[in-house]
Order: C-alpha cells, then structure tokens, then sequence
C-alpha cells in the first residue's frame, strides 16, 4: 500500500512541476511571474499575452529508446532496458532580443530481462525548427538511475536553455526525441 501511495504521489508531483513549466511556475517562485501583488515584480505586458510559444512534438521512431546486450540488436530475451517518452511541456520567456524557452520531458524507464540497477545514459535531442531550418539543436546525455528492476522508473528532463534570436513566431516547432545520431 505504501508503495502505491508513494508512487501516486510522486506523479501527482511529477504532474504539478510540468503544469508550472506550462503556466509560468509557481506564485512566489524564484523565475515566476507572479503577477497577483500589484507594483511587485515585472508586469505581463499586452505583447506577451498575444505572443506565440511553439508546440512540442515527437518525431516518428524517437519516442523510445532501447538498449540490448552486447551486440543483439531487437532480440526481447537481451533487452537491458527500454526508455519512453510520455509527456512534453514548454514554457517561453519574451526578451528584448530573444525568446529564452524552457522546454519540459518526462517519461519512464522499464527494465527488460537482462535489467540491472545503475545509472544508464540517455540520449535526448531539444530542437527548434521553422521550416526545414534549424535554429536550435542540442544533444543531451540524461543520466537516469535505476535502484530497482522490478518496475519502471520515472524520469524528468528540462532544458532551459533554448534561446531563439530575435523571438518566435507561427510555424516553428520544438521537436525532442531520442537521438543517437551525432551531437550537432
């Protein structure tokens, strides 16, 4: 009972942190915009209210990620793990000379018959797209650690840094996935 409490309650806060990625965060939070105290903190200009914050989207086949043993390649008896990717947020911040976004993944890892605890490394690509042109593309290595192989384990990712010269507009995307392609 107390591992499925636990585990209801680290979802639901899982859940509460990506709203907060969504909204802006949370009233009183260091880099919030906490617009409720009048003459405190930044106000929300009118521009911001109608500004554009890209989707996020996953490419097709970058949703899972798998590792086998040695060189086995889509053998199920040497799966080691499989990765997924179950939700995506995003939040954007309007400067002068750039929209700074904060890009949110979440998802879990699920061990496969040769399963074993330790930390395991994954490869997450954040991308900006308009287009055919890319106008931001980092490789990320997730480190996440599996204490556990009897169940899935949940991770978080959030890269904060994605910054866009001169701001967003229609038609671009954000795009993330696993990639183990190269790192540009």
């Amino acid at each position: 009972m107390f591992k499925k409490t636990f585990a209801a309650g680290l979802i639901l806060a899982g859940s509460a942190f990506l709203a907060a990625c969504q909204t802006g965060g949370v009233p009183g939070e260091p880099g919030s915009r906490d617009n409720t105290a009048q003459g405190e903190g930044e106000p929300i200009r009118a521009s911001e209210l109608r500004a554009y914050c890209p989707p996020v989207r996953l490419r097709d086949g970058t949703a899972f990620f798998r590792t086998y043993q040695g060189n086995a390649q889509d053998d199920p008896d040497k799966l080691i793990y499989q990765a997924s990717i179950s939700d995506t947020t995003r939040s954007c911040d309007y400067r002068a000379d750039a929209t700074v976004m904060t890009v949110g993944i979440a998802g879990k890892i699920v061990p496969g018959p040769q399963g074993r605890t330790g930390t395991i490394t994954m490869p997450i690509r954040v991308a900006v797209v308009r287009g055919d042109e890319v106008l931001y593309s980092e490789l990320h290595r997730h480190s996440v650690s599996v204490n556990d192989t009897s169940g899935a384990t949940q991770f978080l990712y959030i890269d904060n840094n994605v910054a866009i010269p001169g701001g967003v507009e229609q038609g671009m995307q954000i795009i993330v996935g696993y990639d183990e392609g190269p790192s540009s």
